[in-house]
C-alpha cells in the first residue's frame, strides 16, 4: 500500500533516527494489520519513521526507528538479544547515494513495497523520494520485517532488517 503522508517532513537526517524497544504506541499517520500465521502486526508510518507493533503465542514485541527528542538510544549497526521466548535480530545500514542512483532506487523501492500485500510505504509532501518504506513477511517460523527511510536532500537511505522468531532450546546429551 503506498500513501502520501498528510504531515511535514520531520526527519531531518540519517543521524537523527533512534531506536528502541518496548515503546507504547506513538500516533501514526497510516497503518497496516496484518495476520502471518499466528502472529498479528501492525506496521506504523510515524511522522518521524516507523513503529512495527507484534502480538504472538509467545508475547509482543514493539520496535520504533524514528526522530524521537530527548532519545538517547541512537541507531545500532546491529542487535541480538533475547525478548522470553523470542530472539531478535536487528540490522542497520546507511547507504549514500548519488542523486541519479538515489531517484532510481526510491522508485525500484516504492513500486516494491506499493504491490506487496505486506508492504506500507508513505511519501512524504515536497519531494517524491522523502518516504518511509516497510515490508513484512513470515519465513521459516520467523516473522521479519524490513524498512527504507529516505533523505534525498542527503541522498542516504536508511535500511533496517529485524528478524524474530523463537528461541530454540539447547541440546542436553542424554545422561
Amino acid at each position: 500500500m503506498l500513501t502520501t503522508l498528510k504531515t511535514v517532513y520531520t526527519d531531518t537526517c540519517a543521524a537523527d533516527l533512534a531506536w528502541t524497544l518496548g515503546r507504547e504506541p506513538l500516533p501514526a499517520l497510516a497503518t497496516l494489520e496484518l495476520q502471518l500465521a499466528d502472529a498479528r502486526m501492525e506496521l506504523r508510518l510515524l511522522g518521524a519513521s516507523h513503529q512495527v507493533l507484534l502480538e504472538e503465542e509467545q508475547g509482543t514485541c514493539s520496535e520504533t526507528v524514528a526522530c524521537i527528542p530527548g532519545s538517547s538510544t541512537p541507531l545500532p549497526l546491529g542487535v541480538s538479544k533475547r525478548l522470553g521466548d523470542w530472539e531478535y535480530e536487528f540490522a542497520a545500514r546507511v547507504e549514500t547515494l548519488s542523486r541519479g542512483q538515489f531517484a532510481g532506487r526510491a522508485q525500484e523501492l516504492l513500486a516494491l513495497v506499493a504491490e506487496h500485500p505486506h508492504g506500507l510505504a508513505g511519501v512524504f509532501p515536497g519531494s517524491p523520494h522523502a518516504f518511509t518504506a516497510m515490508l513484512a513477511q513470515r519465513h521459516e517460523g520467523a516473522v521479519q520485517w524490513r524498512t527504507w527511510h529516505a533523505y534525498p536532500q542527503d541522498g542516504q537511505l536508511v535500511a533496517t532488517r529485524t528478524r524474530l522468531g523463537v528461541r530454540v532450546p539447547a541440546m542436553h546429551p542424554c545422561g
